[in-house]
């Protein structure tokens, strides 16, 4: 099988949400081991439910909310103890507080950045730390194409998102030659939950800027994850990969 994770463990955070939940998923039919993280437990348990449905093989939950540093920061070592050592790493959590910036509150762009840039930075510094003793392993870090156009009234967001491709290309060049690759997947507009609350008329003014006519599916951004997760993406590090249907 081409880009078989067999024999492989994945930690994806945020696999509660529809992208988290489906890069879950499609990395279990390749055949790795997977851990989800996240606070909301039920929507856990569905993904996990989801996996063993489709894979035969349910995921392993972490409750572990990342605004807490000290859950953050354990959070890398108790998944190893559970599953053995963790060979891939997916940032995939993300919240959004969104205000035009003069009534965004010092909380609101705390909060945002928190979660959406400082989480991964800890738990990237724990992934490296253990993957570099092994000389492999692979970190990929959810950004957005919001990231690099900006949008009004999101300036922590795109912030943290912008944020994150930069510090995933100062890590990668820091442990190329460990055999650890650092990527970012930075998607378009994906048919989310978010996505489906939205109006109508905002959903019509979201695909007019999408050259291909469509939304993404979370599986579109999860198939791009599970490349970047394999040995065959092994000479890809520092990169982002956009998944926006050419918004961008």
């Amino acid at each position: 099988m081409l880009f078989s994770l067999k024999g492989y463990n994945a930690l994806i955070t945020g696999g509660s949400g529809a992208i988290g939940r489906s890069t879950a998923i499609m990395m279990a039919m390749q055949g790795a081991r997977i851990a989800i993280s996240g606070t909301r437990l039920e929507a856990l348990k569905k993904t996990a439910d989801d996996a063993l449905e489709k894979t035969g093989q349910k995921a392993e939950i972490f409750e572990c909310d990342l605004k807490d540093s000290n859950e953050t920061a354990c959070l890398f070592s108790r998944v190893e103890e559970k599953l053995g050592q963790v060979d891939i790493l997916v940032n995939n959590a993300g919240i959004d507080k969104d205000k035009l910036l003069m009534k965004m509150t010092e909380n609101d762009f705390d909060e945002v950045l928190d979660i959406n840039l400082k989480a991964v930075f800890i738990l990237s510094k724990a992934a490296v730390m253990a993957m570099s003793k092994r000389r492999y392993g692979r970190i990929i870090n959810m950004s957005s194409v919001v990231g690099f156009t900006g949008n009004p009234g999101q300036v922590n967001y795109c912030a943290s998102k912008a944020g994150l491709v930069g510090m995933s290309k100062a890590i990668a060049l820091e442990y190329a030659r460990r055999g650890i690759t650092v990527n970012c997947v930075a998607p378009g507009a994906v048919k989310t939950p978010m996505i489906d609350a939205l109006s109508e008329q905002a959903r019509q003014v979201f695909l007019s800027k999408i050259p291909v006519g469509v939304m993404a599916k979370p599986e579109d951004v999860a198939y791009v994850c599970a490349f970047l997760a394999s040995k065959e993406s092994a000479y890809i590090t520092g990169q982002t990969i956009h998944v926006n249907g050419g918004m961008f």
